[in-house]
């Protein structure tokens, strides 16, 4: 027979156990909306304050198939007052380092509304300065597949209008190509993209 204080710290660590896993439980629904929130600011902040009014990351869309290689990986619909405006792509180029996956956001016109990095694994004083120095991103907003036109879609290494990041060609023109080839893709697929959520609502 176990000694009733043997027994009585077994019920009270029973009881924290208890009380710790039902704490958890109920905060378990704060912490994914926490999730969502932090989620849903980095991914729409390619898109200007006011230029939509839904919640794009609860349209995602589906990716018209195609036998061309692409860099999207995923794309959302932005809508205001019930009509497409945008379309939040994720996008991905190999880098340096590493893949560089992008968030880039595009008006229904097909123009860069605002490019942000979502993950990267270049060499944090050259490449990683994608992320500490996003001037040189910000440069792309409001440029089209047509402005530039296609063949000037380069780094000026590599005869193109795009000046590229100091030391980091590569990462460069990998950012490049991503753009490039995720305008490519909406100009190809604009019709279904923005026809598969005509009743989108907030």
């Amino acid at each position: 027979m176990k000694a009733p204080g043997v027994i009585v710290i077994i019920a009270i660590a029973g009881l924290g156990i208890g009380l710790s896993m039902l704490l958890q439980h109920s905060a378990a629904p704060a912490i994914q909306a926490a999730r969502e929130e932090v989620r849903h600011q980095e991914w729409t902040s390619v898109l200007p304050t006011g230029s939509y009014d839904n919640q794009p990351l609860k349209h995602p869309l589906t990716l018209p198939s195609t036998p061309d290689e692409t860099p999207v990986l995923g794309a959302f619909l932005a809508t205001r007052q019930g009509q497409p405006c945008a379309v939040i792509f994720h996008s991905r180029s190999q880098g340096y380092a590493g893949a560089i996956d992008l968030l880039i956001g595009l008006s229904t016109e097909g123009r860069l509304m605002g490019i942000k990095v979502l993950e990267q694994h270049e060499t944090p004083d050259i490449g990683g300065r994608l992320v500490t120095r996003p001037q040189w991103l910000n440069g792309f907003s409001g440029k089209s597949l047509d402005d530039p036109e296609d063949s000037r879609w380069a780094v000026k290494t590599d005869n193109g209008t795009f000046d590229q990041i100091a030391g980091a060609t590569i990462t460069s023109r990998a950012t490049v190509k991503a753009l490039h080839e995720t305008l490519r893709y909406f100009d190809t697929h604009k019709v279904q993209l923005l026809a598969a959520d005509k009743g989108a609502h907030p």
